[in-house]
């Protein structure tokens, strides 16, 4: 009887002072990492992608237990609210944490949405920086045949994702529109009878593009996707045809399928070239003249013929300084009240600064090849990303899952995407575990492979790394540096989750 006296006397409330860990500095560490930003500032970046920018030795101060309650107060408190420090081993809020992490990766819930179908692989334009290798004849030999076209929707219908996107690649894909007419109706029809969503891309340079084609796009709710590098001098250089004048037919083909179609109808892609470097202001104010809403400064990819042309090539560095010079460029127009953005500075605002993902499959762990998009080549092979189908051109067939002849299962989840999947995940990659942006980019076995020889990479030559890595840090500084900078990121980045 007394023994259960005294153990009820032992648990009895205590006063407050008993609980506070503080006293010691003995609060309980949660996962996050760090990257210093300037000379004087460095960030913090939790599983979420919460960030705290604090002064330098800030870090250490906190995993040596060295922030005091009493004297630290803002610091400790934000510490606690951003799932930084607990003052318990298991935070109380932290099935927060838990939802806040699976909207992150809410991506994975809907599988495979884009399904590439290279509809061609004739073309009439000769670009230096052809990723592909590009033929003008023997429409028989070089067209998707609409045996294929059938395998290809039979596979995309089968993934679990309540809305897919068809996509027309080439070569140049207007080549095979009766091709691509066949496609949308049928894939159109089995979409109705499914009750999925389907959106209609067509990717093409507009050279050959006329009024009927338009029609039928319009018609079919088709979108155009195309190519502008800049003003005529720097396109008509980097994508060539024979005795035209490339730009010409673009600025056309744009026109004309904005009157058509509808100005927001009608998107165009840049890539950035040896050629551009030099001018990344006009290029910026090209986009802005002809009417877009932003520009994505794509850096050249290093695939195809784009590593054996000396017209192409250039440093990471020499990038990152073009890139730079451009973005502040668009700033400037953002600052004179104009809606401008810069796309790929938006899809790492949107990670950065709100609680969502973006579908774009470059920058997404687990990556996006597989889970978010997949090829069906004209010839029936089968490849994880497109960047995977410009290798295989260069006779390196790595990243081939097999043919439309395969069945769905043995395809998206069989030997080959199982290897791929060993190593698509950042949070497991040795530089991008410890890195303080992880949340913020992805994984690219693909480029891994076609820069550094095998799927897992090396991060400290990385210049897939590199260029993500500086364009974070860089945006980052600009939002610290400038509240007006800041109230424009915010503005693009609630925009793209819209």
């Amino acid at each position: 009887m007394n023994a259960v006296i005294a153990d009820r006397k032992s648990r009895k409330f205590r006063d407050i002072e008993n609980f506070d860990l503080n006293e010691s500095n003995q609060y309980f560490l949660l996962p996050f990492r760090f990257h210093r930003v300037t000379a004087d500032k460095e960030i913090i970046v939790n599983e979420v992608g919460d960030y705290l920018i604090l002064p330098n030795g800030t870090f250490e101060k906190i995993v040596k237990r060295q922030i005091n309650k009493q004297i630290d107060a803002e610091l400790y408190g934000d510490l606690i609210a951003n799932f930084f420090i607990s003052e318990e081993a298991i935070p109380p809020l932290i099935d927060v944490l838990a939802t806040r992490y699976r909207t992150k990766k809410l991506f994975l819930n809907y599988f495979t949405g884009l399904h590439i179908f290279v509809i061609s692989l004739r073309c009439e334009h000769t670009c230096h920086y052809c990723q592909v290798s590009r033929v003008t004849e023997n429409k028989d030999m070089f067209d998707m045949s609409i045996s294929n076209i059938d395998k290809g929707i039979d596979i995309m219908f089968k993934s679990p994702n309540s809305h897919l996107t068809m996509e027309f690649q080439g070569g140049e894909a207007l080549l095979a529109f009766d091709n691509i007419k066949y496609a949308v109706e049928k894939a159109e029809r089995i979409a109705n009878e499914l009750g999925k969503g389907l959106t209609k891309v067509i990717c093409t340079n507009l050279a050959i593009v006329t009024e009927e084609i338009l029609e039928y796009c319009k018609e079919h709710k088709i979108l155009i996707s195309t190519s502008l590098d800049g003003p005529q001098y720097v396109h008509d250089k980097n994508r060539h045809k024979p005795h035209a004048s490339s730009y010409e037919l673009a600025v056309k083909g744009i026109e004309l399928s904005r009157k058509v179609l509808g100005h927001d109808q009608v998107s165009a892609l840049m890539t950035t070239t040896k050629l551009s470097l030099d001018y990344p202001i006009e290029i910026v104010d090209e986009y802005f003249n002809l009417g877009f809403q932003g520009i994505f400064l794509r850096n050249i990819s290093p695939y195809g013929f784009a590593l054996k042309n000396d017209k192409s090539k250039y440093e990471t560095e020499k990038f990152l300084s073009f890139y730079k010079k451009a973005l502040d460029r668009i700033l400037e127009y953002n600052f004179n009240g104009n809606y401008f953005t810069e796309d790929l500075a938006r899809i790492f605002l949107t990670k950065i600064l709100t609680p969502f993902n973006v579908g774009f499959v470059d920058l997404q762990s687990p990556a996006g090849l597989i889970n978010g998009v997949i090829v069906f080549n004209y010839d029936g092979a089968v490849y994880a990303t497109d960047e995977s189908r410009m290798l295989a051109e260069e006779q390196d067939f790595t990243f081939k899952l097999g043919t439309l002849n395969d069945k769905y299962n043995d395809l998206f989840f069989g030997k080959k995407a199982q290897e791929i999947s060993q190593i698509w995940a950042n949070e497991g990659l040795t530089g991008c575990s410890e890195c303080a942006f992880q949340q913020y980019c992805g994984a690219d076995p693909v480029h891994n492979h076609a820069t550094q020889g095998d799927m897992y990479g090396y991060r400290p030559t990385s210049d897939f790394c590199q260029k993500n890595m500086e364009i974070i840090r860089y945006l980052i500084e600009l939002m610290e540096s400038d509240v007006r900078i800041k109230k424009i990121f915010e503005r693009w980045a609630k925009t793209a989750t819209h």
